[in-house]
């Protein structure tokens, strides 16, 4: 498959200058005579982080073994339109959506997950109090705006924290209102919240057919730079409030092309056309324009916070550019003005996650094809790639009646190096159709894992801990304590065989290891990480004794 192009003039400066700054860091670390590992083993994110050495071979250790621990991005997507996911239904009451949530991220713990991506603007709606959007209908059960009472949003992102996941707030950006039920008629402007900026601003509104007809979807005109500010400005402000720890966006800027029908953009073509004589070439850059920007403003209020999208999963097919894929589907960069392959090569985003959800060896789109596609495609570039999962799909016809065929796929990904994935979505994770779940969790997520740091982010590793305590705990299990400054979150390491391996991770000052074996003396190690998951030294090793 084609190998990613050299990257822009740009990008090579900031690929020099982060060389550069790669080079001295590593010197003031030799001299001080620690070290940061960071392996791969046959592709494969597994290897552990900084540690305690040992005497010869650099390698971090605990209490004499050698440290393993996985970094490999795991998750799952929890839809709040058409209530697919959560809350189940609209207009419950606040506690029973809360226990709902906590239910959710209960399961992404119990899966050995370390992310979840949760919608919080469906569909030019919000679920946090908004200078810019109403509150969202699938959380009140109304259009009118309602105030639920409470903020969804502090509650979800405390809530992620308690449980050391990542809280990835997933934006659909210009989609201003969609129908209430799948195929009923979509909303009028005179239907929408009387705070509606859509019906404060009726000549940013553009409607077009959903796939669900007759139903119809109100969009935000991504031609009109006054309409792709506020949509920035109100996903900003979620930022500037939430501690959340990336911005995510699916696949949704101009909508998927239905027969017969043109996007109705041409009064802002003629208007803000910036002398394209292409509509297309236009349209394109219009999104490129709102990635970029979003881009770069996150990085302005948060240095740390990952942006990243979910693209569908080909950009263009081979046989209409010879840079494409091999592949004979809906192309992106044609059908919906998303050129992702430009996100990726220009370095805006610091993840991708194309949706591959076609089975391997599908004739069209073979995601044993694709795969290593986007595998070059990232290539040379400090954008991670995650996959997105079809957990949806399990139980279809076909080869999706296999319930390995999810296993074999995050086993492709593993060989080709690929960072991690992402699964649709948190209702399928639950459901475990065929097993299929049990299987490729057993086979591929059956330990804890941390995140994979990204170079470009702001790394400040920590000091190493100081564990206060260990004892057995009632009930069964091993209790640690520690004291650590500076560090957001925690690893702890336990000496099994011939290796100290990650058995948790954790925020605070403690946590109880309920899988330790109850009959011999245990010793643990904890290092702590930073914002980025940066890892620290580690603890000077802590036993508990034989029971």
């Amino acid at each position: 498959m084609p190998a990613a192009g050299p990257l822009t003039p740009t990008s090579r400066r900031r690929r020099t200058r982060a060389l550069v700054a790669v080079v001295a860091a590593l010197a003031v670390v030799l001299a001080v005579g620690a070290w940061s590992l960071r392996d791969r083993v046959g592709g494969a994110p597994v290897a552990g982080d900084v540690a305690a050495l040992g005497p010869a071979s650099g390698t971090p250790v605990c209490a004499g073994r050698p440290v393993r621990a996985p970094r490999e991005l795991r998750g799952m997507w929890i839809t709040t339109v058409n209530n697919i996911d959560w809350p189940s239904r609209r207009g419950l009451p606040a506690e029973t959506v809360r226990a709902e949530f906590r239910g959710w991220l209960d399961l992404a713990v119990r899966r050995n997950h370390n992310a979840v991506f949760v919608h919080v603007r469906p569909s030019g709606d919000a679920l946090w109090p908004s200078r810019y959007a109403p509150w969202s209908e699938w959380l009140t059960g109304s259009r009118d705006g309602r105030d639920p009472g409470w903020d969804p949003m502090e509650f979800m992102v405390a809530e992620a924290h308690a449980r050391n996941l990542e809280f990835h707030a997933w934006f659909n950006p210009y989609r201003g209102g969609q129908p209430a039920t799948v195929g009923g008629p979509g909303p009028r402007l005179d239907q929408l919240a009387p705070t509606h900026p859509l019906r404060q601003h009726r000549d940013w509104a553009v409607t077009y057919p959903s796939a669900d007809r007759p139903g119809s979807r109100l969009y935000f005109n991504p031609g009109i730079p006054e309409a792709r500010k506020f949509v920035e400005d109100s996903m900003l402000e979620a930022v500037q409030r939430y501690d959340v720890d990336g911005v995510h966006f699916d696949d949704f800027f101009y909508p998927y092309p239905e027969a017969g029908q043109d996007f109705p953009d041409g009064a802002a073509f003629a208007r803000y056309g910036r002398g394209f004589a292409d509509k297309h070439a236009w349209r394109r850059d219009n999104v490129n324009t709102l990635v970029r920007e979003m881009s770069e403003r996150i990085k302005a209020i948060k240095p740390w916070v990952k942006f990243g999208i979910s693209p569908f999963g080909i950009w263009r097919n081979k046989r209409t550019d010879p840079a494409g894929s091999a592949t004979a589907g809906l192309q992106s960069y044609d059908d919906i003005y998303a050129d992702t392959r430009l996100w990726v090569r220009e370095q805006w985003l610091d993840y991708v996650v194309p949706q591959l959800y076609w089975h391997i060896g599908f004739g069209k789109a073979d995601y044993a094809k694709l795969l290593p596609w986007w595998v070059a495609t990232v290539r040379g570039t400090r954008v991670q790639l995650y996959i997105g999962q079809a957990d949806y799909r399990v139980g279809e016809r076909g080869a999706w009646r296999d319930p390995a065929e999810l296993d074999r796929q995050l086993a492709l990904n593993r060989r080709h190096g690929v960072s991690g994935s992402v699964h649709f979505s948190a209702k399928q994770v639950r459901a475990d159709k065929l097993g299929a779940v049990s299987r490729y969790s057993e086979a591929h997520y059956a330990g804890r894992a941390l995140v994979p740091t990204m170079a470009q982010l702001p790394a400040a590793p920590p000091a190493a801990p100081a564990v206060t305590g260990v004892r057995r705990a009632d009930g069964g299990g091993v209790a640690l304590t520690w004291r650590g400054d500076g560090a957001t979150s925690f690893a702890v390491y336990r000496v099994d065989g011939d290796a100290a391996r990650l058995v948790g991770t954790a925020r605070g000052d403690g946590w109880v290891d309920r899988t330790a074996p109850a009959g011999p003396s245990l010793s643990y190690c904890v290092s702590g990480l930073d914002r980025s998951g940066n890892e620290g030294r580690l603890s000077a090793p802590m036993s508990v004794a034989a029971r």
